[in-house]
């Protein structure tokens, strides 16, 4: 099974286009040490040809261009993603697929019953799209018990409620339900290894710290080095927690949580690979020479990048 990080960044992507602070301002003038990134979407495959989306970012047209698997190969229009499976209903992780709007079949669309309530009426693709190429919504489970995707036939998936926000838009946004935010377990079947996808989190509970602790491979929520991050810099009154998010540091924050998982048939152990994806442009962590980054070094925890790819 194959993994590919098709945008390792938070919302806005880096640079952002309306933002100056000091990491924008470094990639807009060239600066070797820091590296620039679109928002935030995986893409994975068990055979190179057919590819399951993981959420669908308003740079999907750049990542497809970046991305010669997704590209058309096989006929005079057509694609290597099959489907798309979206955590949660933010912008960020659903924008894109109105970008997909030209394709010649209705898109199978995997979401949990909250979030394709949002996508037909807070944010209405659905409607949008039904005079385009139309969705094909395949509801995604939440009774704890896994679930296949068309084209990854040897692949498992079990989705994992966290505890993070709904969309700004959502009249969910304060009390969210359940399933308005997802992580993902996705299990290859034929290797064992497992993976545990969790772009915005807000907490770590028990059945999450299970899951993260029973994965060979984490793509866990780097968002923010600081609870006030946004704050320290001018750019927002909220905290990290206010907008779903656990920060980095701090003694609760997510390097404490990532050193404290329970060993779990040795998965726990020194061969367990922590990225951190789903990065604001204001985290430090993002610049290579950060001492931010040396810390994360320290601990073992790895910074995504467009274009990182994973075997698993």
């Amino acid at each position: 099974m194959k993994i590919k990080v098709l945008g390792s960044a938070a919302g806005g992507g880096l640079p952002q286009w309306n933002c100056n602070c000091a990491n924008c301002a470094a990639v807009r003038r060239g600066d070797p040490g820091i590296t620039a990134r679109t928002q935030s979407s995986l893409c994975i495959s068990e055979n190179d040809r057919d590819w399951v989306l993981l959420n669908a970012s308003p740079d999907i047209l750049q990542q497809i261009r970046a991305t010669p698997e997704l590209q058309p190969a096989r006929a005079l229009r057509d694609s290597g993603i099959v489907c798309a499976l979206v955590t949660d209903a933010q912008i960020d992780h659903t924008a894109g697929l109105l970008l997909l709007r030209e394709r010649q079949t209705p898109l199978p669309l995997h979401a949990t019953p909250s979030v394709w309530a949002e996508l037909r009426e807070g944010f209405p693709l659905g409607p949008m799209l039904s005079h385009y190429c139309g969705l094909d919504y395949r509801e995604i489970p939440m009774n704890g018990r896994g679930f296949r995707i068309p084209g990854l036939p040897h692949t498992r998936f079990t989705a994992v409620p966290l505890s993070s926000a709904a969309p700004p838009y959502s009249p969910n946004r304060n009390r969210p339900a359940p399933d308005d935010n997802i992580g993902l377990l996705i299990e290859n079947e034929t290797s064992g290894a497992v993976v545990f996808y969790a772009p915005g989190l807000g907490q770590i509970d028990t059945p999450v710290r299970e899951a993260m602790a029973g994965a060979d491979l984490l793509l866990i929520d780097g968002t923010f080095w600081q609870e006030d991050e946004m704050m320290r810099v001018g750019l927002s009154t909220k905290s990290a927690s206010d907008m779903g998010h656990l920060p980095q540091s701090g003694p609760t924050g997510m390097i404490a949580a990532l050193g404290g998982l329970p060993d779990i048939s040795g998965r726990a152990a020194a061969r367990q690979r922590k990225v951190l994806i789903h990065i604001n442009n204001t985290n430090p962590i993002l610049r290579d020479d950060s001492p931010e980054r040396r810390e994360l070094d320290r601990h073992g925890i790895e910074v995504a990048v467009d274009g990182m790819t994973f075997c698993v």
